[in-house]
């Protein structure tokens, strides 16, 4: 039961919100949009995206509830081999080595 709770709660950082309803919120192109948001931020809306899953996907790795399988799936990542990809660019280690090493 905590599991799917918590996999509710990544939900809103899981959800595949395309550009376009993106740019739509704010009355702005796509284009526009992504533009706009390297320059104020340096990094692309996707990268922003994929830097709030592992940090989403460091807390439950943390708890040790959870397999590494069901945080990739609870933070939005196709599988998790994506998440370990995505993972160890953002932190230097896979999912497994920081949990082992936490």
């Amino acid at each position: 039961m905590r599991s799917r709770q918590r996999c509710r709660k990544a939900h809103r950082i899981s959800s595949n919100l395309s550009l376009s309803e993106l740019a739509a919120c704010v009355s702005i192109s796509p284009y526009h949009f992504a533009r706009l948001f390297k320059q104020t931020t340096g990094i692309t809306p996707h990268q922003y995206v994929i830097s709030l899953r592992v940090e989403k996907a460091l807390s439950l790795l943390k708890q040790q509830q959870l397999s590494i399988a069901e945080i990739a799936l609870c933070c939005g990542f196709a599988h998790q081999g994506h998440l370990s990809k995505h993972f160890k660019r953002v932190t230097g280690f896979t999912p497994k080595a920081f949990r082992d090493n936490f």
